[in-house]
């Protein structure tokens, strides 16, 4: 491929916990020049042992390198060129530092400091090449600051990120304009198949609407419905069940409000295989999916078990190893599920105490907690899979678990992007942004952003004035 020449090819200096967020980054520059350099590989080998995520992406990082260079024994000074292993995107050369470079950095900053070290070779490579852009490319932000402070140029690593702006995200729910039926209404089919009515329609509107978008208009007669399928000009709407009313409650739960009474029609449904619920504490999310998920196991007999996972970063200190089994070594982090479970079993009143701990016994059976840490290699069928706190999860731990579904199974993902306590992933980079826009509009997929809490006045209080 020809190298272009653009006006001017910038120069991108790695920080180390770029290649370790993503290691393609090395790839990820287009026409411009990537430096890498020796404290940054010095400290790529330090954290390239053990089995975390980082640690995988610190080995496969170094993989890419030593790709790269051993094909480029002479010339390294002179930069190699990233297109030659196939990569079409990247037309840049790489660099590696190969001497020792000392840079003018302020006495108050310590050379002995890997970050100052990397300062110190910005410094310098914008001396020798005064033509071109020297960049900082870095997701440490206190790292971006020093450079800046230093009158370098310093970016983050945006490559990374599904979306600019999260208020971008697909939300899974549509206010349709009050005059909709008078724009959508000309030439209209309608017809009912079980007790459900079906709308053929035609207008402006279609064109940006996606299937299993839920729609709605509130004026006048309320219009609750669920786009089915988009052909061009032409889109089906299917009006949806309500699950507000007590008749068609969820194991003794019913919808308080419009966003859960969707996110229920598609936790229910058996064609929808992936379903998202995004929303703040307090909005429902795990009781919904356990409700629809104890419905579907223990009275459809759709799925054989539910099983529960979740990411386990804690919000304090860690509390160190602990003892047990699997399930009693995740049981500390399952306190949301037995919180959940609890609200569960007290909605059969008549039971009693017996036939409720009876209940309980069975439930407590059917739901199997698992780590995510053994999830690989394995294949769930006919399972009902929650993954709970999938927003601290990166994109490629999101593609792990999610690949493991085999026939029957379905998953649902659970998650606040605006709570994410994994370091270095953002609400623009995290795994459950990047599912939920990957599959919008798949037919086979749901997604519900939960706007309004449920829990009680002193916690939706709590949410809005702290």
């Amino acid at each position: 491929m020809p190298r272009k020449t653009p006006a001017v090819i910038k120069l991108f200096v790695l920080d180390t916990n770029v290649l370790m967020h993503d290691p393609t980054s090395l790839f990820r520059f287009e026409e411009h020049d990537v430096f890498l350099p020796m404290a940054t590989l010095e400290e790529l080998d330090q954290h390239k042992i053990g089995m975390t995520e980082v640690a995988r992406n610190a080995r496969q990082a170094s993989r890419f390198l030593d790709e790269i260079v051993s094909g480029c024994e002479t010339g390294i000074e002179s930069g190699i060129s990233l297109s030659s292993k196939g990569r079409k995107g990247a037309i840049g050369r790489l660099f590696l530092q190969t001497r020792a470079i000392q840079g003018s950095l302020p006495a108050s900053l310590p050379s002995s400091k890997v970050d100052n070290q990397i300062l110190g070779v910005l410094l310098s490579l914008r001396q020798e090449q005064p033509g071109r852009p020297v960049i900082l490319v870095s997701k440490d932000i206190n790292m971006r600051i020093k450079a800046r402070a230093l009158g370098l140029l310093a970016e983050d690593y945006f490559n990374d990120k599904v979306l600019e702006d999260t208020d971008l995200l697909y939300a899974g729910v549509r206010e349709l304009p009050a005059d909709f039926w008078d724009k959508h209404g000309k030439g209209m089919e309608s017809w009912q198949v079980e007790g459900r009515t079906w709308y053929r329609i035609k207008g402006p509107l279609v064109s940006s609407l996606l299937v299993n978008e839920f729609v709605y208009l509130e004026s006048g007669t309320p219009f609750h419905a669920i786009v089915k399928s988009v052909d061009g000009k032409v889109a089906e709407l299917q009006t949806i069940k309500d699950y507000g009313h007590q008749k068609n409650n969820v194991w003794g739960i019913a919808a308080r409000n419009r966003e859960q009474n969707f996110a229920l029609n598609v936790l229910m449904d058996p064609e929808i295989d992936f379903v998202t619920l995004l929303g703040q504490a307090g909005t429902g999310k795990t009781l919904l999916t356990l409700a629809a998920g104890l419905m579907q196991t223990l009275e459809h007999k759709r799925y054989s078990e539910i099983i529960m996972t979740r990411v386990t970063v804690p919000v304090g200190e860690d509390i160190g190893f602990l003892p047990g089994t699997e399930e009693e070594k995740m049981s500390p982090w399952m306190g949301a599920l037995e919180d959940n479970l609890d609200v569960l079993n007290k909605t059969d009143e008549a039971a009693g105490d017996w036939g409720r701990a009876a209940t309980q016994d069975l439930i407590r059976t059917r739901i199997k907690v698992k780590s995510l840490n053994f999830m690989r290699g394995r294949t769930f069928l006919n399972k009902y899979l929650i993954i709970d706190e999938a927003q601290n999860l990166t994109p490629k731990q999101m593609k792990t678990l999610i690949t493991r579904a085999g026939p029957g199974t379905k998953v649902v993902c659970l998650g606040n992007i605006s709570q994410i306590d994994t370091p270095y992933l953002t609400e623009g980079s995290s795994g459950l942004t990047y599912v939920v826009d990957r599959f919008k509009g798949w037919p086979h997929g749901g997604h519900i952003t939960l706007a309004r809490g449920e829990r009680s006045r002193l916690a939706d209080y709590a949410g809005e004035t702290l």
